[in-house]
């Protein structure tokens, strides 16, 4: 019996970067995180706060949902 794990990511926005580089962090994440055999892909709720890109989460969750194709993804 496998263990279904799951991925907390708060996309953020990288030192010198902007939201776009953090989101496609994000969505490189997912992607390698589904080839890891992951379960499911949460993103962090976290509003006004500046260097985090996750705070439109319901964005967040279609762009990751329509990068991967196995894993379950929410927000929390």
């Amino acid at each position: 019996m496998s263990i279904p794990f799951s991925l907390l990511d708060l996309s953020p926005v990288p030192e010198g970067s902007d939201a776009s580089d953090a989101i496609r962090n994000t969505l490189d994440l997912a992607r390698h995180a589904e080839g890891w055999g992951y379960h499911r892909f949460w993103l962090a709720e976290h509003h006004n706060m500046p260097g985090i890109a996750s705070a439109a989460t319901a964005v967040l969750i279609a762009l990751v949902a329509q990068a991967t194709s196995r894993m379950r993804v929410g927000a929390g």
